[in-house]
């Protein structure tokens, strides 16, 4: 039977017996663990989404013909992808922190276009099992994780060049069934909250990397597979009982390296087998559609700034002139990045496999802003915090029969606002730009599907200074041979903004 909402999908997650470190111990039910459980709600969210405002978060598939989970849809229009974004932006403000399940949405779309294209040069039928792959996970609505970074070793050497093979995870042995693959994957956003990975290489490939261009689907508790649960800071403070001072005691995000050591994948599951040149199509589109992806952020920003304007008015200082300029400030850079994703995705083109897929550029912009724009907001916050968000006593001295008193006394703000409320917003501040959900909003927004300098080799790839300088000299009547006199023919970038009739318009 289809996971139905939120409760049934965290009763899918019981009894896998998954084999889990964390604190060097093995984890007996994660569903049930203090530490994990919160990132375990931030996914049921997706599910309950879905059922609250249905043509948000759900869409008619066209590969089952019923209605199924954004996160499992191919995107058939650019509407599909500016829908994705406006989910995205509304389960980061239901949750403040990452809900884990953007990675699957855009592995899929990714891989099928481009399991299409390799079809369609290897005669394969990657794309037909990568099809009733889908139609099985729509069937049951289930999630799907994406596995792309491996732990790399010598950055400086190619995959076939390291000394210790297992640092990119690839082909260890194969049988007439499937193939069998070891290494290991890091920063693994809601691993242990999916039902099925993707395993996908990590960056470009040789010829003699051939072992490593694999992807395959994997159950979560397939054979063979070890997860290291990952530390976020304060992490601990959900298992201190209470809840004041965890700051979002029902959210968080998570991450894990995983392990595979001779983890069978069967034919049937394998979207590529050493077709290495395709490796580069499949993670320049992943990064495509995962880059504008990162408007989930300005769901979180929301939040921040509407915990920025509660404590401003707790404060007593709403009213001040530099409150308000902080709040319109940290308002600009958010609705900036949300401006670049959607517009990424408005501005997508279709794929020879029938799906849309975004603008790169823009979603290199996007994920850029991402990089920068949420530290300036998170400062901005702390600003109007001011310094009790970090110096306050704990949730246990407030309910303190002898100095809970003394701090209700002292820790009041203006009239009419209760101590305990003025608490809970400061320490949201404090989860959201320093603890456990910091790892969400500021870390991971740096790091998160490519650091600064790979959207910035993006850019440079798609600037067209040839072609900015040659409309520049054309304005200022630069005489430069006939070549002066028009725009060169391979403007593609600036004919689909302003039609190719403006592009190549002579003066």
């Amino acid at each position: 039977m289809p996971i139905k909402n939120g409760a049934e999908y965290i009763q899918s997650l019981r009894g896998r017996k998954l084999k889990i470190y964390l604190f060097g111990e093995l984890v007996k039910e994660p569903v049930d663990h203090p530490m994990i459980r919160p990132s375990i709600n931030a996914v049921a969210e997706t599910y309950d989404l879905a059922n609250e405002e249905p043509t948000l978060a759900s869409v008619k598939s066209s590969l089952t013909g019923i209605d199924v989970n954004r996160f499992l849809h191919i995107a058939e229009s650019a509407k599909d992808l500016v829908d994705q974004n406006r989910m995205q932006r509304k389960l980061g403000q239901l949750t403040g922190t990452c809900f884990q399940r953007c990675v699957g949405m855009d592995a899929l779309n990714s891989l099928y276009s481009t399991t299409f294209e390799m079809d369609g040069k290897h005669g394969t039928e990657y794309h037909k099992r990568l099809i009733e792959f889908i139609k099985e996970m729509q069937r049951d609505n289930l999630v799907i994780g994406g596995a792309m970074t491996d732990v790399k070793g010598d950055r400086s050497l190619s995959p076939s060049q390291q000394e210790d093979p297992d640092m990119f995870v690839h082909i260890t042995k194969r049988d007439s069934k499937g193939v069998y693959i070891t290494g290991a994957k890091a920063h693994q956003t809601g691993c242990i909250n999916s039902h099925w990975i993707l395993v996908m290489p990590t960056m470009r490939l040789k010829a003699e990397d051939k072992e490593y261009a694999i992807v395959g689907a994997v159950r979560v508790d397939a054979p063979g597979i070890t997860y290291v649960y990952g530390r976020q800071s304060c992490d601990t403070r959900s298992m201190e009982g209470g809840e004041i001072d965890a700051g979002n005691v029902m959210y968080s995000g998570q991450e894990a390296m995983i392990i595979f050591k001779d983890v069978f994948i069967p034919n049937e599951m394998i979207f590529m087998d050493g077709e290495y040149e395709y490796a580069a199509m499949l993670v320049e589109r992943f990064t495509c559609y995962h880059r504008r992806s990162y408007v989930c952020k300005t769901g979180l920003g929301d939040a921040l700034i509407g915990a920025a304007a509660a404590i401003a008015d707790y404060n007593g200082v709403a009213n001040a002139s530099h409150i308000k300029d902080k709040l319109v400030e940290m308002t600009h850079l958010n609705e900036t990045i949300f401006a670049a994703g959607i517009a990424s995705s408005y501005r997508s083109h279709q794929t020879s496999s029938g799906n849309w897929q975004n603008d790169d550029m823009l979603a290199n912009v996007c994920k850029h802003n991402v990089t920068r724009f949420p530290y300036e907001i998170g400062r901005l916050a702390q600003d109007i915090a001011g310094g009790l968000m970090v110096t306050m006593p704990s949730e246990k001295d407030f309910r303190s029969p002898e100095i809970g008193p003394l701090l209700e006394k002292y820790l009041k703000g203006r009239k009419g606002v209760s101590t305990e409320n003025r608490m809970r917003v400061l320490r949201l501040i404090e989860n959201m730009t320093l603890g456990r959900n910091a790892v969400g909003y500021l870390t991971e927004s740096m790091h998160g599907a490519g650091s600064p300098q790979a959207q910035r080799i993006q850019i440079a790839r798609q600037m067209q200074l040839e072609y900015k300088k040659k409309v520049a000299k054309r304005l200022a009547r630069v005489k430069e041979g006939e070549a002066a006199e028009s725009v060169p023919e391979s403007t593609e970038y600036f004919d689909s903004i302003f039609g190719a009739k403006h592009a190549k318009k002579k003066s």
